[in-house]
């Protein structure tokens, strides 16, 4: 049986830590330090991006993250377009040892608006 992007995901939430907007904005404000990752691809970054966030491809997470957040327990926020790539990220890093990662589940638009 071939396993779909869909069946990946689901498999990604039942052990990740994901967010909707509200929480996730509570918990990057009350943070003293905060890393928002975005997983989309380069050219929906140069479209519209969070101020504050770091674009690094899905594609390239695993070999660039260490480039920005080398501490396992750094609060990590990830966002992607719609939700999917952030939880197989957030999923992902968690294998790779982070341990404070989640994903922000919900439509970048919606996550523009409340980070800005």
């Amino acid at each position: 049986m071939i396993k779909s992007a869909s069946d990946f995901i689901a498999e990604a939430r039942q052990i990740c830590r994901c967010l909707d907007i509200t929480d996730a904005k509570q918990l990057a404000d009350t943070a003293e330090n905060v890393i928002i990752l975005d997983v989309r691809e380069p050219h929906e970054a140069a479209e519209s991006k969070l101020e504050a966030s770091i674009n690094i491809p899905r594609g390239l997470l695993e070999m660039k993250v260490q480039n920005h957040c080398c501490e396992p327990d750094s609060l990590i926020l990830i966002h992607c377009a719609a939700g999917g790539r952030a939880t197989l990220a957030t999923a992902r890093l968690q294998e790779m040892g982070y341990t404070n990662v989640h994903a922000i589940t919900a439509k970048f638009e919606d996550i523009k608006k409340a980070f800005g």
